[in-house]
Order: C-alpha cells, then structure tokens, then sequence
C-alpha cells in the first residue's frame, strides 16, 4: 500500500523491472569517439555487447575528429574523468603514456588475443612494454598506381621501387594536354598533411627531425635532397596548384583518372577500386612506398585506438568493452553484418590469414607489407630520441610541424627556394624547442 501511495499508478510489476534493470545496469562507461564510418558502425553493433554484459551500460559522445582531439586532450590533461573510454591516435599514445595519463591494458582475458596485434601497430601503442591502446583499425601508406598508364610508358612497377624509378615513371606517364599527371603528393599543409608525407619520405633520404641531443636537423644534407627531390618531382610531373592539394583533393584527381601514381594512405585503396566511385578501378595496382637503397622506405604508421585516461572510475569496465570492440571477435561480427570488405582494417595478423577477407580485399596483402615495413621505434637511418614514423611524439610537435608544413608548401608553391625553406624551417624549430626547454 506504501509503494502504490508513493508511486501513483506504477505496478509492483513495473517497479520490480524497473529494479532489476537498474541493478543489471549498475556500471556506465562514456566512450568519446570520433564520427568515422567504421566508429558509427561500432555504435551500430553494441547491442551484441550489451546483450553479453547486462551489468555494462554505454553512453557515446560522437565528435569530429578536430573538436574530439580537443575535448578529449583538455579532459585527460585536467584529470576530468568525462570519459571512460577515449579514441585517441598514434601520435597521442606515447605522449600521454609516458605521463600515466593512460590506463595499460594488461589482463584484457585470453578472446582478446594480444598476441595476434600486428606488431608495427602494437608497437607504436606500447609504452615501457605495456601496450596504453588497443586498435580498432590502423594504416600505413603505399603507391597506388595506374597500371595501363604504366603499361603506355613501357614500363613496370617493382613490388618495392625506389624513387628514382618513381620520378622516371612519373615524367613518362605525365601527359599535361590530357591533364594526366604522373604523380600526385600531398602539398597542403599541416602535421598530418604535408608533413605526414614529407616527414616518412625524408626518413628514407636518411633525415631526421632531431639528432639524439634534440637539435633540429633541418640544415644538414639528407633534408636538402628530400626536400629537392620532392619539388622537383612535383614541378616536373605533378598537378597544377598541389601546394592546395591534401588527401581528399589527390583522392578525387585519382579518381578521375588525372593521376599516373599516388602515394598516401592504405586505406584509399577500397576508395580507388570501387567502381562506383572511381572512374580507373579496373586499372590500379599497388606497392610499397618507395626507398632510397638506406634501409628505410618513405611508408607512415598510424591507428585510431581506444584507450583508457587514468581518471576512469570504471577501467575494468572500460577494458571490458575495449576487449569486446578491437577483439578478433568484433571482425568476425561485422563481417557477418556487412561482409568482409568493411571489416576494420590493420590490426591483427589473423585478419590477414583470412581467405575471405583476401578475396574481399584485393590490395589486403600491400596493406600488411607497408605497416610491416614501418618501426615506430626506430623510424630513421640514425638514431633519434623520438618515436614516431610520420611525426615526433613529443607536446610540440603539433605545432611545429604544422608550420614547417607551411613553410614546405610556399616552397612548393614556388615563393620561396628550397634553401630558403630550409633555413627558415631550421631556425623556427631551433626557437621554439630551446623556448620548450629541450
């Protein structure tokens, strides 16, 4: 009688409910992610996860990926504890792990198969031998191509070329009546822009940001032909106002068949060679990024991973549902759902012994070569104090390559030399690490 005063018309039934889904429920993790096709995909399938763990209730906070990056770096830097689970990249892993901003995901339970993570992946997501991170797709990049061009020219593409044989070809396959140009580099500008290609590029040119004393090394030899090579690339055989053109612009002049020869990320690959969208699909090809003959090949590293910020209140929770998200088991449920060309790619080496995934994905096997060419850990010729294959993983970077991107990209434009760009990319980073205090 007491509860039916209180409650008005709710049933002893419905309260009883009511009850027992509050206590099924009885953790909730906020999971910060980022508003890509495969992330949305997540979200569509958590019912699965759910339905597994009852007592697990899951709030998403979807963000572009400018507006996540911030909301989630002034969260963890402050201990604000909003989130539970956060999808970070490559480039933040190292940084915020050293600072045990990061939970380690140790004693994730055996269905996660640690040891099945490809290993140039999980070691860009590991910190003093513990993986921070745990990825839910990762790339590298590799030379898309196209194969009847090469054929007009007379020429073939090796599965691991040198740029040398690249500025050959792409002078050959350049024909600017017809606005077929024989190569197309990113030329915007930005840390992930420019500087992404550029930066794995002069690691095959033996350049390096810093020596191990952290003194900028833009004054020195190998940066001076990276750097040459590569404007003298583009103006020879490259498209018309490239210092505008970042990933999305080469991707639409590949697809309209102006291209002779791309080279960017793994997962342009299913963009270039599905018919519905590219007008050359039924003639790409592909291979490794190119190398200079030093023992390191001009390819990048990245993942988006999800990870755990140390000001959780619910991390076993949270490791729960990470080992759910980026655990084998997950590739098997969206392949069920949206067949095996959809399946998050570059993460684990099982994926990769798949036959149906293989027949899926034509360009899986270059994928897997070009992540596997890349060492996080020892991304140059010489010694660095960094890690990072396309970026430093240090604070400042962000900023610093973000303006010697713009620096890069005048030279491209032609309003400054090569020589200019280089003196004035030196002096830049010189101020503003001695400013860091390095």
């Amino acid at each position: 009688m007491y509860l039916k005063n209180v409650l008005g018309a709710t049933s002893a039934l419905a309260l009883t409910a009511a009850a027992t889904a509050a206590f099924a429920q009885d953790t909730t993790i906020t999971i910060a992610t980022v508003n890509n096709g495969d992330m949305i995909r997540m979200q569509g399938l958590t019912d699965a996860f759910t339905e597994a763990h009852p007592d697990i209730a899951l709030e998403w906070v979807t963000l572009e990926e400018n507006v996540l990056r911030q909301n989630v770096t002034t969260d963890i830097a402050q201990g604000g504890g909003q989130y539970d689970v956060i999808t970070i990249g490559t480039y933040e892993v190292p940084i915020w792990g050293e600072r045990e901003w990061l939970v380690p995901l140790t004693d994730m339970g055996d269905d996660f198969a640690a040891d099945d993570l490809l290993p140039a992946i999980a070691g860009g997501l590991t910190v003093d031998g513990n993986l921070m991170a745990s990825p839910f797709y990762g790339e590298s990049s590799m030379v898309m191509y196209r194969t009847d061009l090469m054929d007009a020219a007379g020429l073939e593409m090796p599965d691991a070329p040198s740029w040398e044989f690249i500025r050959e070809a792409a002078i050959a396959m350049t024909d600017r009546d017809n606005d077929i140009y024989g190569v197309c580099l990113r030329g915007k500008p930005g840390w992930g822009e420019n500087m992404a290609f550029l930066t794995a590029m002069s690691n095959s040119f033996g350049a390096r940001w810093f020596d191990e004393d952290w003194t900028p090394q833009f004054d020195t030899q190998e940066w001076a032909d990276t750097l040459n090579f590569y404007l003298d690339l583009m103006n020879e055989a490259g498209p018309p106002g490239a210092a505008n053109n970042g990933f999305n612009e080469n991707l639409a002049l590949f697809q309209q068949g102006q291209c002779g020869m791309w080279i960017d990320a793994t997962v342009a690959a299913s963009f270039v060679t599905n018919p519905d969208e590219s007008e050359v699909a039924d003639s790409v090809g592909f291979a490794l990024a190119p190398d200079n003959g030093l023992g390191r090949r001009g390819n990048w590293l990245w993942a988006w991973s999800l990870a755990i910020p140390a000001s959780s209140d619910a991390p076993e929770a949270a490791k729960t549902f990470i080992a759910w998200a980026t655990g084998p088991g997950y590739l098997e449920l969206v392949a069920e759902n949206e067949g095996w060309a959809n399946v998050p790619p570059g993460t684990r080496t099982s994926l990769y012994e798949n036959p149906a995934y293989l027949e899926a994905a034509p360009f899986a096997e270059m994928t897997l070569a070009s992540i596997n060419e890349a060492d996080p850990q020892n991304p140059t010729v010489d010694p660095v104090p960094y890690v990072g294959v396309q970026f430093v993983a240090i604070p400042e970077f962000q900023g610093i390559g973000t303006q010697v991107g713009q620096i890069f990209s005048s030279a491209l434009a032609g309003q400054i030399s090569a020589e200019e760009a280089l003196e004035q990319a030196q002096a830049f980073v010189t101020e503003e690490m001695d400013a860091a205090g390095y």
